[in-house]
Parts: structure tokens; C-alpha cells; sequence
């Protein structure tokens, strides 16, 4: 082993024993765990975030299989050098019968045309095709490529998970760190939450950490040379990426659900990983609008004043207002009614056609429409019983009657919605005495 190499690629395992986590793949009888032990290959995607261990499967893989190994990342790659492996994939098989296994790294890189080319050689079995991808494949790969290939999702690595890799770099003396340096239980705590799910990246920090410890003659990783090497360190996040909306969507839902703790540890996250907090407050006006609404109209006006005195005050005096705003929504009342209502109205517009304006409805500023009845037999609600016209009809007459908003049994839309009923029954009774 070249010691030169990063530790995090001299302690890559080779072996399934060796390997640490996703052990909802790679246990017996799992079909990943079964097709590695077996050499019996087939096409497939690893989906999972940094440092999960996709690159090592793939080649774990390729060594049970015999397979000849051919890594490419789609950052740099294009067609040509995908013929140019296929190539080699062809002479294999026909001048060895050896199979082969094209790795293609951060393959949600690639193109459809690219993704395409793989396509004849992995129907002819010219080629096994191992993608890796951080990005949720519905959306990053195209249909053809997924239908011929099986995904397998690995999830982050457990702090538990990380530390054992920590423990077993700094003990391992062919590959690892030899057992020169040590750290005691907290301190490899520290690491594994900074490392935040990744095995290479608590591998990279440990060997920043023994380096430093080096250079001021210690054998122990202290809480000082912790410190040194762990500060600054962020949250994964990716932003715009699957991780990007799926905590988005944790924080939408949290305030929806009427759970401000966890809305509050969401916007946090979020924070935390480095999301643009002008992003978050457009969203949490969104949110006080969709369902909070006419409930509580409070909500959309503190959200707004929020947004403005995060821009006002900057990060991070301006974050603390946003999770003001996120916690009175959280434990506000719900309504979703204008949301439903908009949609339902949008819907209706778009297939009634361009109805015309009834008359009545109508300004006449000038004789010509006044000839024509416009504005004719309007009543002016103002000067009505209870500031009601009774009985007016506001639709073109081909919606006569139609109805959208539903007002729900909470907050001020309780008033809202016994208003409506009692405008109803005016309504009612205006038609009586016109029949």
C-alpha cells in the first residue's frame, strides 16, 4: 500500500466484513449482498450522499466478480470516452471472455445523450454499468437508463458508524495510522458529528488532526487540536440538490402540522448548512399564505415584516426574526381554504373560456356605453340594507352560483365563515320576493 495515498483511500475496504454501514444492503440474503458474494452481476445506481461508500461497492463488486474495472466521472467524461471504454469492454470479451464494470461517477452529470450511449452496451452485455449519483435518480437519469438498472439508496453513515471507522483508522498498521496517535470516546464523538454522515470526510479530518498533533510532538488527538481542525466545519447541505428540498419540505410540513419545535429545528438546519436565508423567508411567507391564510391573517403580515428585518439586519442578527416567525405560524390556526379556493378559481378560468363581464358589472364612463347598458341596474352595496345587495350576482351568468372559498372551523374564519352563511340566508330571501 502506497502510504502516500490519502488515509481515506488506503483504508477503502476490500472486503464486505470490512465494510462499515448500510447494512440494510449487505446483510445475507440481501440481493446487493447476494450479487457481490456471488459475482453474479446486473446494472445498477447507487444513490446515496458522500462518503456513504458507492465507489468502494462498485469496486468491491468488480473484485468478487473478476470484472475488469473502468471508472469514469461524468465531470470530466463525454461520449468519446465512453466509446473508448466500451472499446475496451468489446476486446475483453472476446479476446479474455472477461466482463467488465463501467463506473461512472456523479453520473447525474451527464447529458441524455449521454446517458444514452450507454444504453445498446449494457442491453448486449457488453458492459455491467455502475452508476453513482448524490441526486435522486427520477429526476437526474433518464427513463431508459433506470429501467435497466437496479437502485440501491445508501443512507448517511451513523455516528456510530463513524467513529468505528475512526477507531479502526487509528488502530490499523498496514494501512491506517498505525496506532501512533489516540483519542479518547468524546473527542471521536466530536469528529463523527462533524463529519456529518461521511465516511471520507471523518477520514480527511483524522488526518488533519494526527498531522497537527504531529507538528506539536503530541500522540494525542486533544480537545485543543479538535478544535483547531473542526472549527468552521458546516453541515452537509446541498443546496438546490435532494437535500435541499427534502428539508424544505420537513420545514413546510413541521409548521403545517402545528409543530414548532420541529419547524424550528428545520430553519436551523437549513441555517446551519449555509441556506441563503432571503430563500427561507420568501418560503415562510409562501407557507403563512398557504395554510395559515385567513385563519389567522397576522401570520402572512408577520412573515413579511420578518423577511424585511432579516434584509434590514443582515445574518446573523436577521436569522433570529425568521424563527420568530416560523414558531407563531407553527402555533397558529390552519387553513388551507384560499389555497384550495385559488386553485379551484384558477381551474374554472382557464376552462370557461373568455366569458364576457356582465353589464351590470360594468363602468360606463362615456354616453356610448351608457347607451349600451353598461352599468345599468348596478346596486351599490354601500346603500343597501347592511351594506349587502342581497341577492346580486357578481359571475358571468354561465357561473351563476359557482362557489370556491370554503372557510374552515378555525380562527378568524369561524367568523368569517358564519358572515358568508348569514349573507347566504339574505341572499335566499332577496330571490323569495323576486319570485
Amino acid at each position: 500500500m502506497d502510504m502516500t495515498q490519502p488515509l481515506a483511500e488506503r483504508m477503502r475496504p476490500k472486503e464486505i466484513a470490512d465494510f462499515v454501514g448500510q447494512k440494510h444492503l449487505l446483510l445475507p440474503g440481501k440481493p446487493l449482498y447476494e450479487s457481490i458474494t456471488s459475482g453474479r452481476l446486473h446494472s445498477m445506481i447507487f444513490w446515496g450522499g458522500p462518503g456513504t461508500g458507492k465507489t468502494t461497492l462498485a469496486r468491491m463488486i468488480a473484485r468478487h466478480s473478476d470484472a475488469s474495472f473502468i471508472a469514469l466521472s461524468a465531470v470530466l467524461a463525454g461520449v468519446k470516452d465512453i466509446r473508448s471504454a466500451v472499446t475496451e469492454a468489446q476486446h475483453l470479451l472476446l479476446s479474455e471472455n472477461r466482463r467488465t464494470i463501467l463506473f461512472v461517477d456523479e453520473v447525474h452529470r451527464f447529458n441524455k445523450s449521454q446517458q444514452d450511449a450507454f444504453l445498446p452496451h449494457v442491453e448486449d452485455g457488453t458492459i455491467f454499468f455502475i452508476g453513482a449519483t448524490t441526486e435522486n435518480p427520477s429526476f437526474a437519469l433518464n427513463n431508459a437508463l433506470l429501467s435497466r438498472a437496479r437502485v440501491y439508496v445508501l443512507n448517511a453513515l451513523t455516528e456510530d458508524d463513524l467513529s468505528s471507522v475512526i477507531t479502526q483508522a487509528l488502530a490499523n498498521k498496514e494501512h491506517g495510522l498505525g496506532g501512533r496517535f489516540t483519542m479518547d470516546a468524546g473527542i471521536t464523538k466530536q469528529f463523527s458529528q462533524a463529519a456529518d454522515g461521511d465516511a471520507r470526510r471523518a477520514l480527511n479530518l483524522l488526518a488533519i488532526a494526527t498531522e497537527v498533533a504531529e507538528s506539536q510532538g503530541l500522540s494525542v488527538v486533544d480537545s485543543a487540536v479538535a478544535q483547531e481542525v473542526l472549527s468552521g466545519e458546516v453541515r452537509r447541505f446541498d443546496n438546490q440538490g435532494e437535500e435541499f428540498y427534502n428539508q424544505i419540505s420537513a420545514l413546510h410540513k413541521a409548521v403545517r402540522g402545528s409543530a414548532p419545535d420541529a419547524a424550528l429545528y428545520w430553519l436551523c438546519r437549513m441555517l446551519d448548512g449555509g441556506c441563503d436565508p432571503g430563500y427561507l423567508a420568501r418560503r415562510i411567507v409562501r407557507i403563512a399564505s398557504e395554510d395559515i391564510g385567513n385563519a389567522d391573517p397576522r401570520a402572512l403580515q408577520l412573515a413579511m415584516n420578518a423577511w424585511d428585518a432579516q434584509q434590514r439586519l443582515g445574518s446573523p442578527e436577521g436569522e433570529l426574526v425568521l424563527a420568530q416567525a416560523v414558531v407563531y405560524m407553527a402555533c397558529a390556526a390552519k387553513s388551507n381554504a384560499v389555497y384550495v379556493a385559488y386553485k379551484a378559481a384558477m381551474q374554472t378560468a382557464k376552462n370557461s373560456g373568455s366569458l364576457p363581464v356582465p353589464l351590470h358589472l360594468r363602468n360606463a364612463p362615456s354616453k356610448l356605453m351608457d347607451s349600451l347598458g353598461y352599468g345599468k341596474a348596478y346596486r351599490y352595496a354601500h346603500n343597501e340594507p347592511e351594506g349587502y345587495a342581497a341577492g346580486e350576482n357578481y359571475f358571468p351568468e354561465e357561473l351563476l352560483g359557482s362557489s370556491f372559498y370554503a372557510p374552515v372551523s378555525r380562527g378568524l374564519e369561524i367568523k368569517i365563515n358564519e358572515k358568508l352563511k348569514n349573507l347566504k340566508i339574505l341572499d335566499r330571501q332577496a330571490l323569495k320576493k323576486r319570485e
